[in-house]
C-alpha cells in the first residue's frame, strides 16, 4: 500500500528546499538590482536629469518584480507542491499572505 502518508514516514518532510541553481539565479539578479541601485545613487548624486532617474529607478522596480516572480515559480513548483504530498496546508496560507504583501 503506497499511501502519502507512509511517504512520509519513509522521507522525513523539510519546508523550502531549493537547488543551488535556483538560488545563484535569485542571489545574482538581486547582485544586478544592488548595483543598478547604485548607479542610480551616483545619478541623484551628479544632478543628472531627473527624466533619466526616473527610468532607471523603473528599471529597477521591474527587475525586483521579476526576481519575485522567479521566487514564485520556484515555491509553486517545488516547495507548494511538496507541501500538499505532505499534508503542510498551512504553507498555502503563508504563500498567500506573502503575495498580498507583494503585490501591493
Amino acid at each position: 500500500m503506497t499511501d502519502i502518508h507512509h511517504h512520509h514516514e519513509a522521507q522525513p518532510y523539510t519546508r523550502h528546499v531549493h537547488t543551488e541553481q535556483e538560488r545563484k539565479a535569485v542571489l545574482n539578479r538581486l547582485a544586478r538590482v544592488s548595483g543598478h541601485l547604485e548607479a542610480i545613487k551616483r545619478m541623484v548624486k551628479n544632478g543628472d536629469d531627473c527624466s533619466k532617474i526616473l527610468i532607471q529607478l523603473a528599471a529597477v522596480k521591474a527587475a525586483i518584480n521579476n526576481t519575485g516572480k522567479l521566487i514564485l515559480k520556484n515555491h509553486i513548483n517545488q516547495c507548494l507542491l511538496d507541501a500538499f504530498v505532505h499534508g503542510d496546508h498551512e504553507m498555502v496560507d503563508d504563500l498567500n499572505a506573502a503575495i498580498d504583501k507583494f503585490v501591493k
